[in-house]
């Protein structure tokens, strides 16, 4: 039996009404489908946009503009979208909190994106901070923080983690390193501390629903650090980290129904392997064989266990 004659079958018995069968049958015939993320993604890659050309306008244009003019007009671009901000939400919990509206998000990040524009102006013209400029990233990365909790949005979070793993990046090479080993310790360091305060904030209660954001951008900085390391001739031991991180992530990623740690721990153990075992290869012919056969193994068990995920949510 098809699902299409289940539905009918409910929509007999009264388990559905006709207009509840009319949409879940478009559903299962594939005539409507959702287009909630790839516009979504668009809506965000337009104010990224905005703000992108609201830079470039500024520091192109600065003697005609003046500065007067243009850091009032993003003074009042900010002010004005975080009176809208917090104008139209409700009041702070630690739980889960819905958007007000469908343009609320999208004004957060605007005003988000606005602060760094303006404090890149600021420095651009006036270098208030001079070789000190990168604590810009650590102020915005507060304000950040303060506005992710505040409006209870994982965008903004991101931003927030990443500003602050700018700085720290920053802070770590200014230091001159005569190796990359350093800067790479600096980045375990980073995501241990990053994973650590997702979960100290999740036991505490405190938007408990953060802590996924807090463990992707760990897991991902983890992987990338170990990655680079198997490049370094001097350094022992990152192809075994690198597996034992892979199986971890895969490991809790199906006990706690995270697939994207799944995949996460697949594709970055798959480049692990490869760059061990084609590390002595150098016939072009053998490497594209090899990543014929083996990237189509990957992208298969990834599949099947996509649909293993969906079967069981």
């Amino acid at each position: 039996m098809t699902t299409v004659e289940r539905l009918e079958n409910w929509k007999r018995a009264g388990v559905i009404t006709d207009v509840q069968y009319g949409l879940l049958a478009a559903l299962v015939r594939r005539e409507r489908f959702s287009l909630f993320l790839e516009i979504n993604a668009l809506l965000y890659l337009g104010v990224l946009s905005l703000a992108g050309g609201l830079a470039w306008t500024f520091t192109t244009y600065f003697q005609r503009l003046g500065d007067f003019f243009i850091l009032a007009a993003l003074s009042a671009l900010l002010a004005g979208s975080l009176y809208y901000c917090f104008s139209r939400t409700p009041a702070y919990s630690n739980s889960e909190v819905e958007s007000p509206n469908i343009v609320f998000d999208y004004v957060l990040y605007f005003a988000c994106l606005v602060l760094s524009v303006e404090l890149g102006y600021i420095e651009f013209r006036f270098e208030w901070l001079r070789d000190a400029w990168n604590n810009y990233l650590l102020f915005s990365s507060v304000v950040f923080f303060v506005l992710a909790y505040r409006f209870d949005n994982r965008f903004v979070l991101s931003l927030a983690i990443s500003s602050l793993g700018g700085w720290f990046g920053i802070q770590y090479s200014t230091l001159r390193f005569s190796s990359s080993a350093p800067l790479r310790t600096a980045a375990l360091f980073y995501a241990l501390v990053t994973a650590l305060i997702g979960v100290f904030l999740h036991r505490q209660g405190i938007k408990k629903h953060f802590l996924e954001t807090y463990l992707h951008i760990a897991t991902t900085v983890t992987f990338v650090a170990l990655i680079s390391g198997l490049s370094d001739k001097t350094a022992n031991g990152f192809f075994f980290a690198v597996l034992i991180a892979s199986v971890a992530a895969v490991t809790l990623g199906l006990r706690f129904k995270r697939f994207m740690f799944v995949v996460y721990g697949i594709v970055f153990g798959y480049i692990g392997v490869s760059y061990e075992v084609l590390r002595s290869v150098s016939v072009f012919g053998e490497v594209l064989m090899y990543f014929v056969a083996t990237g189509s193994v990957v992208i298969v068990a990834v599949f099947f266990l996509a649909r293993r995920f969906a079967r069981e949510e």
